[in-house]
């Protein structure tokens, strides 16, 4: 059969940094040490949620489910991602590429999710504190956790499913590092329509809604905070949102820019700014990852105290 006319691949090939040979050892050292920050930061954290009862919060345990989501979505890209570095193997198997989707629409999804969570969490912590422990009890927040990584799994397995059953003609080159939906969907050679119907659908479901969720919640903290009469209880509220609202901002941002605005990404036609599309999905694939436990590690001193504790019993043993 010719080529040109072929409906099914066996594998795909991740260009990634190809086309810049002398860059690809730095970007190995670089990202194999971001790699192994996100598992001792992720790591350590979701140690001190568990076992330093302090911890034993809503806020912590949707830290630690985002810490955990965070390893899961590293684990299967970045060392695929090395191996390609490293010994310039760029191709992977078709179910390889289906399972490295999953778990990226998943994960991400999830993650949106888990945002509007701990936004919402926030707002009932400030806003109605007396009544926190009855809107927020341990059936609720894990209801919460549960349905976010429900609906994630559920919103990638349908793209997941729609993109991986398109016939693919020709060009098998995915330009970047990972399997990512708007890159495959490129690599098709038929009607995508209902594809893009359904990411429409879910960005405003995983984008749009979890963004007003956190819109608005912080609305009402801020007109709380700035209703305090305490200089001292204003500082203490904020500071219990710092660090969330900071995460939110890189994150959004960055995932804005990658798929709700897909202008480098064009679906009928040529690949545009190339450079700066696979160092932002560098940025939403690895640093945010990294810099998630670290900015609640820094702003939070429960979770610095707890991390010591947990430590500390580890070198006492």
């Amino acid at each position: 059969m010719d080529e040109n006319n072929q409906t099914f691949v066996s594998e795909f090939l991740l260009l990634g940094l190809s086309g810049y040979p002398k860059t690809e050892i730095s970007y190995f050292a670089l990202i194999l040490a971001m790699y192994l920050v996100i598992l001792t930061g992720n790591g350590v954290l979701i140690i001190a949620s568990i076992f330093d009862a302090r911890l034993h919060t809503p806020m912590y345990f949707f830290l630690g489910n985002l810490s955990f989501l965070d390893i899961c979505y590293t684990t299967s890209s970045v060392p695929s991602t090395l191996v390609s570095l490293i010994s310039k193997k760029r191709n992977i198997s078709f179910s390889g590429c289906a399972v490295q989707m999953f778990f990226g629409l998943a994960m991400g999804s999830t993650e949106c999710l888990l945002l509007g969570m701990m936004a919402f969490d926030r707002y009932v912590a400030i806003y109605k504190p007396l009544r926190y422990s009855i809107i927020m009890s341990k059936g609720v927040y894990i209801s919460m956790a549960s349905v976010s990584w429900f609906s994630g799994g559920i919103n990638s397995v349908v793209q997941t499913s729609l993109a991986m059953q398109l016939p693919f003609c020709g060009n098998k080159d995915i330009n970047g590092f990972t399997c990512e939906v708007l890159p495959v969907l490129k690599l098709a050679c038929a009607d995508i329509s209902l594809n893009i119907i359904t990411i429409t659908i879910s960005n405003m479901a995983f984008l749009v809604l979890p963004l007003v969720v956190i819109f608005f919640s912080y609305m009402f903290i801020l007109y709380t905070i700035f209703t305090m009469n305490s200089a001292t209880g204003r500082r203490k509220a904020f500071s219990t949102c710092s660090a969330h609202l900071t995460v939110v901002v890189i994150f959004y941002g960055t995932v804005f820019s990658m798929y709700a605005t897909p202008t480098s990404q064009d679906l009928t036609g040529e690949d545009k700014f190339e450079p700066l599309d696979k160092i932002i999905s560098l940025f939403y694939g690895v640093v945010i990852p990294m810099l998630n436990p670290i900015i609640y590690s820094l702003r939070n001193k429960d979770v610095k105290a707890g991390a010591k504790y947990i430590l500390k019993q580890k070198c006492l043993q």
